[in-house]
């Protein structure tokens, strides 16, 4: 029961994205071209969420870290819940793009 807790109020530690990018990691912004186009962090690759499904390929490595990230992390969670389902076994979100350019710059 208190697992559940955790998740829902994301209780516990933040990953260190940091690092994350370090080994290998990558972040995927999953904003529409046209957000993604008005400023991103520096590397990382656009694929909108309406597009992540049929995209899949490009993420070849399905143990890669691989950061999500949105305008406010509304989209880079069910990004990521995607990208678990679909059998991605290090995946985090990484929230707001503007906020996570932050922790990590």
């Amino acid at each position: 029961m208190l697992n559940i807790f955790k998740r829902l109020f994301r209780s516990g530690t933040s990953p260190d994205f940091t690092e994350l990018l370090k080994n290998d990691g990558i972040i995927i912004d999953v904003r529409t071209s046209g957000e993604y186009a008005s400023g991103h962090i520096k590397g990382s690759k656009n694929i909108p969420l309406n597009t992540l499904s049929g995209n899949l390929s490009k993420l070849k490595n399905k143990e890669r870290p691989i950061i999500t990230c949105c305008a406010s992390g509304m989209r880079s969670a069910t990004a990521k819940n995607i990208l678990k389902n679909q059998g991605f076994t290090n995946v985090h979100n990484g929230g707001g793009w503007k906020r996570l350019n932050q922790k990590i710059s």
